[in-house]
């Protein structure tokens, strides 16, 4: 499965506003960084924003579902992703107004992260 460099490509040009977009392939997929901070992932063609229990009852409000993988042994698991509302696909103001909100979401989730402890020598 291919990234879609075209929702790449758009997602850099409407929030070229707030910051450099930048992108890393993994799993099929694409992860996105807003100026360094995770916000979202690509992956079959949609937009994915990252979420968290601040934010969850606006993405539910606005009927974003929850991602979701199935693995080859059956499984499913849910990450704190929200696909993108449709209106995030042209209008570069959307763009901007939820990818805000999912750039906090990353960084409390960076910030709740404990720093690697340095091996000692």
């Amino acid at each position: 499965m291919a990234v879609d460099e075209g929702l790449c490509a758009w997602v850099q040009e409407a929030l070229e506003p707030l910051g450099p977009v930048t992108m890393r392939k993994m799993m099929g997929g694409a992860t996105l960084y807003l100026d360094g901070t995770i916000f979202a992932i690509l992956d079959e063609g949609e937009i994915w924003f990252k979420a968290d229990a601040e934010t969850d009852t606006i993405w539910d409000a606005e009927g974003c579902e929850r991602f979701s993988m199935t693995f080859k042994d059956g499984r499913v698991d849910t990450m704190n992703y929200r696909r993108g509302p449709s209106d995030v696909y042209d209008e570069p103001e959307a763009m901007q107004r939820w990818a805000k909100l999912a750039v906090g979401a990353g960084l409390r989730g960076a910030a709740k992260k404990k720093p690697r402890k340095k091996p000692s020598c």
